[in-house]
C-alpha cells in the first residue's frame, strides 16, 4: 500500500501525516507514506486543495485533515 499526504509542510498537513502513520500502526497495515510538497507534483495528481491523502492513486480526502476512523476504514476497506 502507498500513502501520499499531500502539503505544503504547514500544521494541518503535518497533522494529517501523524494521523495516517497512527491509523497504520494502530491497524498493523504495512505501508510506505510520502509526505509530497511540491505544489507541481500536487497538482499533476489533480489535487488543488491540502492537506489531501491520497491511497494507491486514489484521492481520499482533499482540503481537510481525515479522522483517524477515516483512514483506518480506507486502510482496511
Amino acid at each position: 500500500m502507498n500513502i501520499l499526504v499531500l502539503g505544503p509542510g504547514c500544521p494541518k498537513c503535518t497533522e494529517a501525516e501523524k494521523i495516517v502513520k497512527t491509523a497504520l500502526q494502530e491497524a498493523g497495515v504495512e505501508a510506505s507514506v510520502e509526505k509530497i510538497t511540491d505544489f507541481q507534483e500536487i497538482a499533476k495528481l489533480g489535487v488543488f486543495s491540502t492537506p489531501a491523502v491520497v491511497i494507491d492513486g486514489e484521492i481520499k480526502c482533499v482540503g481537510r485533515v481525515p479522522d483517524k476512523n477515516d483512514i483506518l476504514g480506507w486502510i482496511k476497506g
